[in-house]
């Protein structure tokens, strides 16, 4: 049977301690299962294929920090795919790769604002296009069908560009309300909701 490296949330990497008993083995085809779903919606979203399964596979995990190898075990593939497909996540902000003390491993993690940072860059993505479109209505003529669409397209764009801070402000707002009221005693988030 393939060994396949997974994450604890308490206990870290569990490498060589792995059994391969039932429950692991559940967990890990569950893992599997969601990597390859939401791996393929991302990639139906234009994301490409390796990086979907690696941005998957760290979302999957209870730490979210996965090194080059147990990707590699993970997702069985080599370590020049895990190498590719990190580097244009990275380049895009939806992992960083950090150090580990005390080791010379890297880590691929998500970032904790993954989202709201996907979000703001798709704000400059849309500001752009709204340029671009706007140049299109100039270039095309308003009075023209092509021209039209570019003008409603500007209006769509322009819309969306103003609301989008509003709603990340509701969601940090949102996302504060909860983990205050989520927090145990101590001050440390509370076991996860269901």
């Amino acid at each position: 049977m393939k060994r396949w490296i997974w994450i604890s949330a308490d206990t870290g990497p569990r490498g060589d301690e792995l059994t391969g008993e039932q429950g692991d083995v559940d967990r890990r085809e569950r893992v599997l299962r969601f990597t390859e779903r939401f791996g393929s919606v991302l990639v139906e979203s234009g994301v490409p294929r390796m990086p979907a399964w690696i941005f998957a596979a760290l979302l999957a995990t209870d730490s979210g920090s996965l090194t080059s190898a147990e990707l590699c075990d993970l997702l069985q593939v080599s370590p020049a795919a895990i190498s590719g497909g990190a580097r244009y996540l990275i380049g895009v902000g939806m992992i960083r790769r950090e150090g580990q003390p005390g080791s010379n491993r890297h880590h691929y993690r998500v970032p904790d604002d993954v989202w709201d940072f996907l979000f703001r860059d798709r704000d400059r993505v849309l500001e752009r296009f709204t340029a671009t479109f706007r140049e299109g209505v100039g270039l095309l003529g308003a009075d023209t069908p092509a021209g039209a669409r570019m003008a409603e397209s500007v209006d769509y764009f322009e819309f969306v560009s103003a609301e989008l801070p509003a709603i990340l402000a509701k969601w940090q707002a949102h996302k504060a309300a909860v983990n205050s009221v989520s927090a145990g005693p101590d001050g440390r988030p509370a076991p996860e909701r269901r």
